[in-house]
């Protein structure tokens, strides 16, 4: 850094000198919006700059969403006009200089997204005219400066997501600050009790703490003496005793969240909050075990704007009202009737509450739920017959509850969900009788729960509810060949384990403790090393490596046991115009599944190319591999993304094949439409064997790869922002990049993909596709290598490596990457004037080639700026996406733009 230049003259030389000294300590421009800051033309017409009409001096700088790095020069201030400064969403790093405190004219300072450390300078007090100080979004440490109190003329202060301690210093809430409206301090490390003086900030209207460690109560005046609030976010901290009743006088509520603390008692009237859109109280001690205590529901009958995540009053609330969530609380009394006029609800849960009383038959009129969880309560009486008309449910969880009655009327009731229903627990209840044999007709099942695990229940101490069901274990369980966990355990099954369970060849998990089982000789029970048979007492037969009796014969005669021939089955189409084939149909498409046809290999299956007999059709044949784990579930989830999502960017799927091979072995298989040009892997790294190597490297040209990127970016973005339920690919890599005729991308292998069904049940939508894997290494963000939750950044992560791999042609996994050396950093290290340096030299030379034929080693000299220029851009919307840290990377919208 230069030294600081102290300039005594009041003339705009000042302020000329003053913004060249800061343009030497940048040391990143990717846009190049600074060489436009010569002697060329004056100051004032210089990007960022604006100057006052009548002296000439510099009021604003606006350097914002620039990609700029540097440290924040201390010459800034010498700005002795100016009143906005603007450097947010940028790489400035370093600490902010005390001489920003010399700009006694400054009414905005945003440096917010950035990288600045340090401390928050006190001597930021003598910018007595601020009316804005936005700070968010770095990892600025310390404490909040008392001096801070000082700026009475303040109404934006924002400290969120920082590094920032110690309790909320009442001075920041004294009088002082009669003006202030915005106070953010979200996402910090601060501590202590909310002060009283906060009340005095009357013209309040936006107030955030959320995620720190706050502790206390909220004040009890709130209501009154904040009349303008808007948005009041307390979440994830300590608060403890009651919501304040005079929350109900903030009558402009817009927003109020209050999940993740540990409130008690009854939730006040809201019926006063006319404008309340978004209110967030899961995860609290709520709830006096009272039957009034939902009563504050109805007190929000004449609220129309309510939308989400919503507790919301039952039968008077808006139709529109797609979720209601109020799971982990101590709700009790019964579940109101009215619910029903809830027409468009899809997640109903209330888990893990004193819910008692029975279901309400009238549920069953709920026809567009998705997903039902009851569990953990003290629901009782009989399931009602209703829930089979729930043909959209793909989970229904009534476990832990006192639910009676015969477990085949159950599942004659739960028949109509045949074709939908994919998670059941009816575990922890009372139901007796014998499992019937229509259990198999739920074939979409994957996960099964009627047992009694006690050590997989957390209820109170002495709360006591167990399945007493009877019988052997029906064969036809083989027919929910979709299951990967099935949980029979504590019961009174006996005989045999039906041979049919070979046919479940995704499942993970298999629980029969605590039965009357007997013991096999076949199959895993071979190996008594892998098997743990313990809990069942009356177990006999089985290898002798288990020491068990033999079982005794109920006939003297030897009975065989047939297996009856499984006809085989034919595919399910994702929509009525598409075709019907059958394992036979693509053994004879494929020339049975030649490696002559074979033109790909992934992690759960192999694509064949094949031509549907009859119709001429080619296709795409990916066969799973069902005997790898996570292959079944892969096939699922990819069924579920195709089946709600249409876009030119992504590879459409014709219809799936569901059956049985000519070996009795279970089949699936997914039928794509074919892409003539392969995918963006073989035409980037072409292996040894591809009779196109060249070709094909040479053949990708400058533009080709700008509109395939336009391509991806377009098809992500969808995916995010415009389906139904947000869909996360979650593997997105060039192998997944399909390329037809024309060139144009389509994005395919959606079997890692993520639903979300909103922000507390992204977890439950993820049980129904989550494979425990995060992506292909290189292209995973490293967010994930420490177990966070996948999110959309995280395919904006892969976006940014793709992008720079296809312009570089180097793969994140090349041998010379290693140590400190990555793929981003090496594309980020020759920003902006070494680009060609790093850049694919096939797609350099065949470029050179077209602009001048015969001196192909030399371009027209504007045409080398100009593609220099674009390589610029394109490498930094690549580096800014693979950022590592994933607040700054873009949005994927903002990258098609």
């Amino acid at each position: 850094m230069s030294p600081c230049i102290l300039i005594s003259s009041t003339t705009n030389e000042t302020d000329r000198l003053t913004l060249l000294a800061f343009k030497a300590d940048i040391t990143r421009d990717p846009f190049r919006v600074l060489n436009s800051w010569n002697d060329s033309i004056g100051f004032c017409q210089w990007y960022g700059v604006a100057c006052g009409q009548r002296h000439r001096r510099v009021t604003v700088l606006d350097l914002s969403s620039q990609g700029l790095s540097a440290s924040i020069s201390p010459h800034i201030g010498n700005l002795n006009f100016v009143r906005k400064i603007r450097l947010l969403n940028n790489s400035l790093h370093c600490e902010i200089p005390l001489q920003i405190g010399q700009l006694r004219h400054l009414r905005v300072l945003r440096l917010d997204n950035n990288s600045l450390v340090g401390e928050i300078p006190k001597n930021l007090s003598a910018c007595s005219n601020l009316v804005s100080l936005i700070l968010e979004g770095n990892q600025l440490t310390g404490e909040i400066p008392r001096e801070v109190s000082s700026l009475s003329n303040l109404q934006e202060l924002s400290f969120t997501r920082n590094n920032l301690i110690g309790s909320v210093p009442s001075s920041i809430v004294l009088g002082n600050l009669i003006n202030l409206r915005i106070l953010v301090l979200e996402n910090n490390k601060f501590s202590g009790t909310i002060p009283s003086s906060l009340l005095n900030l009357s013209s309040l209207t936006l107030f955030n703490v959320a995620h720190n460690w706050i502790q206390g109560t909220l004040p009890a005046g709130i209501g009154p003496r904040l009349p303008h609030l808007e948005f009041l976010s307390v979440s994830g901290n300590q608060f403890k005793g009651p919501i304040p009743p005079s929350i109900s006088n903030c009558t402009k509520l817009d927003v109020l969240q209050a999940s993740m603390n540990r409130f008690s008692g009854k939730v006040p009237s809201l019926e006063n909050l006319y404008k309340l859109r978004l209110f967030h109280i899961m995860n609290n001690q709520l709830g006096r075990g009272k039957p009034k205590d939902l009563s504050f529901l109805c007190s929000l009958t004449n609220n129309t704007n309510l939308v989400g995540v919503l507790p919301k009053c039952i039968g008077n609330l808006s139709t529109t009202l797609t979720r209601l969530i109020l799971g982990i609380n101590q709700i009790s009394g019964e579940i109101p009737q009215k619910l029903e006029n809830l027409v468009n609800l899809e997640v109903l849960a209330m888990e893990l509450n004193q819910f008692s009383g029975f279901i309400p038959p009238n549920l069953g009129n709920l026809q567009n739920l998705v997903i039902l969880v009851l569990s953990d309560n003290d629901l009782g009486g009989t399931i009602p017959s209703s829930l089979g008309n729930l043909t959209k449910l793909i989970m229904l969880d009534l476990g832990g509850n006192h639910f009676h009655g015969q477990i085949r009327h159950i599942y004659q009731t739960l028949l109509g969900l045949s074709s939908m229903a994919i998670i059941l627990n009816l575990s922890y209840n009372h139901l007796t009788g014998v499992l019937p044999t229509e259990v198999g007709n739920l074939r979409t099942l994957t996960e099964l729960d009627i047992s009694n695990n006690l050590q997989m229940r957390t209820n109170e101490p002495g709360w006591i509810s167990s399945n007493l069901l009877v019988g052997e274990i029906p064969s036809s369980l083989g027919d929910c060949t979709l299951l990967t966990s099935l949980r029979l355990a504590g019961n009174f099954f006996h005989g045999l384990i039906p041979q049919s369970i070979r046919l479940l060849g995704g499942i993970e998990e298999l629980d029969l403790s605590r039965n009357n089982i007997m013991l096999p000789c076949e199959g895993v029970f071979k190996n008594a090393t892998s098997t743990s048979i313990i809990g069942n007492n009356e177990l006999c037969g089985g290898p002798q490596e288990f020491h068990l009796p033999n079982c005794i014969s109920r006939s003297s005669k030897s009975k065989k046991i047939n297996i009856k021939k499984v006809n085989e089955l034919v595919s399910t189409s994702m929509d009525d115009s598409s075709m019907n084939v059958s394992y036979g149909t693509l053994v004879k498409a494929t020339n049975g599944f030649s490696s002559m046809n074979l033109i790909g290999v992934g992690s759960f299956g192999s694509v064949y190319k094949g031509i549907l007999e009859g119709e001429g059709t080619l296709v795409a044949v990916k066969v799973l591999h069902l005997v790898r784990h996570g292959a079944l579930k892969s096939f699922i989830v990819e069924c579920e993304a195709f089946k709600n999502i249409k876009h030119q960017n992504l590879l459409k799927i014709l219809t799936v094949c569901s059956g049985i091979d000519y070996h009795g072995n279970y089949f699936r298989a997914l039928v794509y439409e074919f892409m003539d040009n392969g995918s963006l892997e073989c035409w980037l790294h072409p292996n040894a064997t591809s009779s196109h190597k060249n070709e094909l490297s040479q053949k990708l040209n400058f533009i080709q790869r700008i509109s395939i990127a336009i391509g991806v970016a377009s098809a992500l973005d969808y995916l995010h922002h415009q389906c139904h339920f947000p869909i996360l690919h979650c593997d997105l890599k060039p192998s997944n990049i399909l390329l037809d005729a024309n060139m144009v991308a389509h994005v395919g292998d959606f079997g890692l993909a993520k639903f979300l069904l909103g922000s507390s049940f992204d977890t439950i939508a993820n049980q129904m596709s989550s494979l425990g894997l995060m992506g292909t290494i290189g292209y995973a963000p490293p967010e994930y290598a420490m177990g966070c939750e996948v999110s959309r950044e995280g395919d904006v992560y892969s976006y940014g490596i793709l992008l720079l791999e296809m312009f570089t042609r180097l793969s994140p996994t090349n041998n010379i990457f290693g140590d400190n050396l990555t793929l981003h950093s090496f594309v980020e290290a020759a920003l902006p004037d070494r680009v060609l340096e790093v850049t694919d030299q096939i797609m350099l030379l065949e470029r050179e080639s077209r602009f001048d034929h015969d001196s192909p080693q030399h371009w027209p000299s504007e045409s080398n700026v100009i593609f220099q220029e674009c390589l610029v851009m394109i490498y930094d919307i690549g580096v800014t996406c693979s950022n590592e840290v994933h607040g700054k990377r873009m949005s994927i919208s903002g990258v098609a733009s």
